[in-house]
């Protein structure tokens, strides 16, 4: 096998508009430390995993963007006794109130993400 050639199997690989790839669904605590990732086709949103990277994690507050602002996504936070801290969008029939200094907790988890960018190595 060449150095670079990827190997067959549950790579998560598929077509998104930026081109063929994979997306990764992370979860941090308020430290910005990773709790949780899950990897998914480039072509899947991200509201899909919602319910899979919130399940199990105990937690009083939810921050999240507006992608995350669906009707079933707010009932799975509330029932695990969080507070969701989600903007409505701008489409949205009931614009809900969400807490705007606690938002902007949300760079901890674009922090992770740019820390997992610099890592990245391309394939040879």
């Amino acid at each position: 096998m060449r150095q670079g050639t990827l190997k067959s199997g549950n790579q998560q690989l598929g077509r998104s508009p930026g081109g063929f790839g994979t997306k990764i669904h992370a979860v941090c605590d308020g430290l910005g430390n990773p709790v949780k990732s899950l990897l998914t086709p480039g072509q899947a949103h991200d509201i899909a995993q919602a319910e899979s990277s919130l399940s199990g994690l105990p937690s009083e507050h939810v921050i999240a963007d507006k992608g995350y602002d669906g009707i079933e996504v707010l009932r799975i936070i509330r029932d695990q006794g969080a507070q969701a801290v989600i903007p409505p969008r701008s489409n949205r029939l009931d614009q809900r109130d969400y807490d705007r200094e606690l938002y902007r907790e949300r760079n901890h988890i674009e922090r992770l993400f740019a820390k997992l960018k610099q890592c990245r190595h391309p394939l040879r």
